[in-house]
């Protein structure tokens, strides 16, 4: 099965649609209640949502997911009234099926919506064969879905201009490949933002600050640090930057903390800060690689939302 551990829980909806074609013949016995099998669509509903807690059986790649609100509902529809559904090779009547559905966790629902869809629509072809021949199941199909990567184009700032700052002894005095700040970069551009700088300084807090001074200056919209946020005793970035903080956004900090902590109970030590300073947001991340990329999973591309915020849109 494919590997979503590095994925954030978020709200996920999703909506489906499936139709069984009938005559008009059938459509009048079900309205008269006429049939020897009795109540059509409680049964119907029953078995969608039976299949839809049956998905991860039936699909061998899909993820178990809790479904937190699931609704079944059905409609009578005709080529009169509703032609988008009909072809001339179907009957002019029908069932609509439509089923919505909500989960918060790490993978979409919309397959459990759409077994639910097809398991309702077998359903009423089991109950409704002994009364009509001509039964045809179709428009199978996926209407809508958001979160996850749905909403991720919402976010994506193609605009949006970034600068990466490496606080490491280490590496500035050559003693250490830099890692962690190509990981940043890496990351970034996936998102499609521009990095437009990167650099590498000591461990001094005159130094860090001076050159996220120069990138406020020069506008530039995100800054992202890398290391000195542990408890060592040359760990200063996140002191540098606390003195230069107009706004603290401990928010963000809460969101890579906690989705660090479901992986490692290290990154309870990480000292991280954000906040802006001028029209800048910056946000201190952990001096490994696996750390930043785990902290930027956390809360990229919504971060690059605060921009709006910053110069005064809302949300």
């Amino acid at each position: 099965m494919r590997d979503i551990t590095h994925k954030i829980s978020t709200l996920r909806t999703a909506l489906a649609h499936a139709v069984i074609y009938i005559t008009e013949l059938t459509a009048v016995k079900i309205q008269r209640d006429e049939l020897p099998k009795g109540n059509l669509f409680d049964v119907a509903r029953a078995a969608a949502f039976l299949g839809a807690k049956a998905t991860p059986q039936l699909l061998p790649h899909c993820h178990p997911v809790n479904i937190d609100a699931m609704q079944v509902d059905f409609e009578y529809i005709y080529s009169s009234s509703h032609p988008d559904f009909f072809t001339e090779l179907q009957l002019s009547a029908g069932i609509l099926i439509t089923v919505s559905a909500k989960s918060i966790g790490r993978t979409g629902i919309e397959m459990e919506t759409l077994t639910a869809a097809s398991i309702a629509a077998l359903e009423l072809y089991d109950m409704l064969k002994p009364v009509d021949n001509q039964l045809e199941i179709g428009h199978i199909r996926l209407a809508n879905k958001t979160g996850g990567k749905s909403d991720h184009n919402r976010f994506l700032a193609p605009l949006a201009t970034c600068a990466i700052l490496v606080c490491s002894d280490a590496t500035a005095n050559g003693q250490r490949q830099d890692n962690s700040g190509r990981k940043i970069e890496e990351i970034l551009l996936t998102t499609g933002t521009q990095v437009l700088d990167y650099q590498i300084v000591a461990d001094e807090k005159p130094r860090i600050q001076q050159a996220i001074k120069t990138w406020v200056d020069r506008d530039i919209q995100f800054v992202f640090t890398t290391g000195g946020t542990g408890l060592g005793p040359r760990d200063v970035t996140v002191e540098a930057v606390s003195e230069l903080v107009d706004k603290r956004a401990d928010g963000i900090v809460e969101a890579m903390r906690g989705h660090g902590q479901q992986r490692t109970p290290l990154a309870m030590m990480s000292r991280s800060v954000a906040g802006t300073i001028g029209n800048s947001l910056i946000v201190t991340l952990p001096g490994s690689t696996n750390g930043v990329k785990e902290c930027l999973e956390a809360i990229l591309p919504a971060l690059f939302h605060a921009r709006k915020m910053i110069m005064g849109g809302g949300h």
